[in-house]
């Protein structure tokens, strides 16, 4: 086993009866708990002399505990020069616009050409995050969703970030073109989300196991057969927005998945011209998980969207 950082840190009386990862990453904010727990599970914490064996063993006042953080390691996957759209970027986070039809982490079936292999090879000053070498992805967008995504690229960020998003302290603002003509300017959908009973792929409102998921919608603007929403999600379930939309009787346009091909206004091209949800993630606010900076972005509505919005405004008009 090869020697890395080694910190020495004393526990002062205040400290006194904490538990060991908790006054760790109070120490050493760029370590999580999960990741001290893998260093003491590989003998790299000791009290004194002794090895540490338990991420709670308490801390006693006027010890010093000494931690051997290894050398962050390169992960597998490769650079890729991919195009991406930055918003925002300093030596914490990245905050960009993510293209439809990009996968943002590597998956069996995606081993390549997804968002991670475009931030390592558009980043040169990634830090160590669960000692690798790799962006800290906090949240993830659909395959074929576009919009704003917000990318740690320390330990530091990424635990700051993760406990805003855990705390739902993240606003997260989505706008959706969806099939059919709504009335009600607003409404809130307050509909638990699992795995679908039947299709393992697919979730659904009438799973056996679900968990709380809550979206609030409003409308922008409405068409003959097709209205375009402004979403905010309390909760982050797999699919929510797809699957909430689809519950109510008015899938998103162009989903195949949780929707079904219906007529948005004259035209029938429209639905050929869709080959993804017309889902968008419109906006994102966080605060700096450095700075404490309350930060708010707003990714532009995508060019194929955009047409096909245009084209519904002109049928409008006529």
């Amino acid at each position: 086993m090869t020697s890395g950082r080694i910190h020495t840190i004393p526990v002062p009386p205040e400290a006194d009866g904490k538990r060991l990862d908790v006054f760790l990453t109070e120490h050493l904010p760029e370590c999580s708990r999960s990741f001290i727990a893998n260093l003491i599970q590989h003998d790299r914490v000791f009290t004194g002399e002794a090895r540490v064996r338990k991420a709670g063993v308490r801390v006693r006042s006027g010890e010093c505990i000494r931690i051997d953080i290894p050398e962050p390691e390169p992960i597998e996957t490769p650079p890729e020069p991919i195009p991406i759209h930055p918003l925002y970027e300093d030596e914490a986070i990245l905050v960009l616009d993510k293209q439809p039809g990009l996968v943002v982490h590597p998956a069996p079936g995606h081993a390549s050409g997804t968002l991670v292999n475009a931030i390592l090879f558009h980043c040169s000053n990634l830090a160590s995050i669960g000692g690798k070498i790799r962006p800290g992805i906090v949240h993830r967008l659909d395959k074929d969703t576009s919009g704003v995504l917000v990318v740690a690229k320390s330990d530091t960020a990424q635990n700051g970030l993760a406990i805003q998003f855990k705390q739902r302290l993240v606003r997260k603002t989505y706008v959706a073109l969806v099939c059919g003509r709504m009335n009600t300017p607003e409404g809130r959908i307050d509909l638990p989300i699992g795995r679908h009973p039947v299709d393992r792929k697919k979730m659904s409102v009438h799973a056996a196991k679900s968990r709380k998921a809550v979206s609030c919608w409003r409308i922008q603007e409405r068409f003959e057969k097709a209205t375009l929403l402004e979403i905010d999600i309390q909760t982050g379930r797999t699919h929510q927005i797809r699957v909430h939309l689809s519950a109510i009787g008015h899938p998103i346009a162009g989903d195949a998945v949780y929707g079904r091909k219906m007529a948005l206004g004259r035209h029938a091209r429209l639905v050929a011209m869709m080959p993804r949800p017309m889902l968008h993630a419109w906006k994102l606010a966080f605060h700096h998980p450095v700075t404490g900076d309350w930060m708010s972005f707003c990714a532009p509505i995508p060019t194929d969207m955009a047409e096909i919005l245009g084209i519904l405004r002109m049928e409008a008009s006529s």
